[in-house]
């Protein structure tokens, strides 16, 4: 049986949420941060999808 490891979290221990609820440090919205535990890996990676389509949005990525 091979079990996957859980994707890790992309927070960077910069915690502050912009006006739209959107920590400014990973990019996660309030309610991404508060399910990540109970989120399967997929979920997790569709986040990570969001979070960096969020930081190109904003410019915090080339």
């Amino acid at each position: 049986m091979n079990i996957e490891k859980p994707v890790k979290s992309p927070c960077v221990h910069i915690c502050a949420l912009d006006d739209d609820d959107v920590c400014t440090g990973c990019q996660r919205s309030m309610s991404e941060i508060v399910r990540w535990s109970r989120m399967e890996n997929e979920e997790r990676r569709q986040v990570l999808v969001l979070c960096d389509q969020r930081a190109r949005e904003k410019g915090l990525m080339l």
